[in-house]
């Protein structure tokens, strides 16, 4: 059924439900999975101008997104599924789609949470919603309240 599955995990619990439904399905179709932790390029200062770039910010960054993606990776090898991943940086619906399309993924798995405010929703967006209206294949959204 999923040959390659594609997790954006970061670490959170929608992220940590996601990936136990993700061993789930790839346990049972014997697929090829793929996490990637998707980081925004981060900004030291804003001003009226927009941003200011700072590399060590951005390595350190980088740096905490690998450990989080380390840590996901470790538990599924734990858990007797072999899965590899990579810290990726930018957009995150573009990107995922992007790594989607990379390794001809069947299935996208994704974890959500449920916002309790109106104002919540609206400033925050919604990446699930995006993902599926771009994605080049299934997409599973994991919902955590």
């Amino acid at each position: 059924m999923y040959q390659r599955i594609l997790l954006a995990y970061d670490g959170s619990a929608p992220g940590q439900q996601a990936l136990l439904d993700c061993h789930e399905i790839a346990q049972w179709s014997r697929s090829e999975l793929t996490l990637i932790a998707v980081m925004q390029l981060p900004l030291s200062t804003l001003g009226l101008d927009g941003g200011v770039y700072d590399e060590t910010l951005q390595q350190e960054e980088k740096d905490r997104y690998q450990s989080i993606l380390n840590t996901g990776l470790r538990q599924l090898t734990d858990a007797g599924v072999s899965a590899h991943g990579e810290v990726v940086i930018g957009d995150a619906v573009s990107e995922i789609t992007r790594c989607a399309r990379r390794i001809g993924a069947d299935l996208i798995v994704v974890g959500h949470k449920h916002l309790d405010g109106w104002a919540a929703r609206w400033w925050r967006g919604s990446v699930s919603k995006a993902l599926i209206e771009q994605s080049p294949c299934s997409v599973l959204v994991v919902i955590t309240h």
